[in-house]
């Protein structure tokens, strides 16, 4: 059994889930976002997961949406529901290059409900291409994915056999559909919601397509930049569900721009463990 005082609990938290790990106890609540969602909301998260889980020592926060200004607001409702006094809240990006990269340099990216990319100097993230969000940016993300896949869908771009598919499956119509996306919460998880669609379908031509477009709009918008120009000199590495269950798409494409696909991982837990176990 783990020392008392030395019990670390680490979470790690998307818009979708949030995992969270202590003395080898793991659980899984709702997703975490401070730029959707109210404190009310975020406290009832939290709460949830400290009734399940031993009482840490310190806690090592990662999450989406955790910008310096909203780390502030995390880490005071984690103190108001963990009795603890040793919190430190960080970015997701930093749980990916944490995980993926360890205490080396390298390129760590997310493909999850959204997406994110940095340059990690083993220490430090040293360079990010704003990720901005499933409007403005997001490539290659779940969202995005899914964005992309209704458009093509209601604007006629997705084989017919799909397309019925989708309509028995889902049972939504094109009103419908755009009330989830403008007027209903959480628009972003409805769409990443459609890559079970998706996927399912990843080898009809029409939805092969989208997918590596999505893919392709991420290297383009997010990587290109980091090398300005010169040949890519790093492993590209990945964490996030996106990435992991699409991989083969992801590797073709990156192969096809001259990018060198390292890890894979589909949560970053495994690595943040190792990270802090070291």
């Amino acid at each position: 059994m783990e020392d008392s005082e030395n019990m670390i609990l680490i979470a790690d938290a998307g818009s979708t889930k949030t995992e969270w790990c202590c003395a080898g106890k793991t659980v899984l609540t709702q997703g975490i976002n401070p730029f959707m969602q109210t404190e009310e909301d975020m406290v009832a998260v939290l709460s949830e997961a400290s009734a399940q889980l031993p009482v840490p020592s310190s806690i090592r926060f990662y999450g989406a949406g955790c910008t310096p200004e909203k780390s502030v607001v995390v880490k005071r409702l984690l103190s108001v529901v963990f009795p603890c006094s040793d919190i430190e809240v960080y970015s997701d990006l930093l749980a990916a290059a944490h995980a993926l990269c360890g205490h080396k340099a390298g390129v760590a990216c997310i493909l999850g409900t959204g997406s994110n990319s940095c340059l990690y100097d083993g220490e430090r993230i040293v360079k990010n291409t704003p990720a901005l969000g499933f409007i403005l940016g997001d490539e290659g993300s779940g969202a995005v994915l899914g964005k992309l896949f209704l458009n093509a869908l209601l604007k006629g771009r997705v084989e017919a056999g799909v397309a019925e598919a989708f309509r028995n499956e889902a049972g939504m119509t094109q009103a419908e559909i755009i009330n989830r996306v403008y007027r209903q919460p959480m628009p972003n998880r409805f769409l990443a919601s459609l890559s079970a669609f998706i996927g399912k379908h990843r080898d009809n031509p029409s939805v092969r397509a989208i997918i590596e477009h999505n893919f392709s709009a991420f290297f383009d918008n997010n990587i290109a930049p980091y090398f300005a120009g010169n040949q890519p000199c790093a492993e590209i590495c990945f964490v996030g569900s996106i990435a992991f269950h699409y991989q083969d798409i992801l590797r073709a494409v990156a192969s096809a721009k001259g990018y060198t696909v390292g890890r894979i991982m589909q949560s970053p837990m495994p690595g943040l463990t190792a990270y802090y176990s070291a």
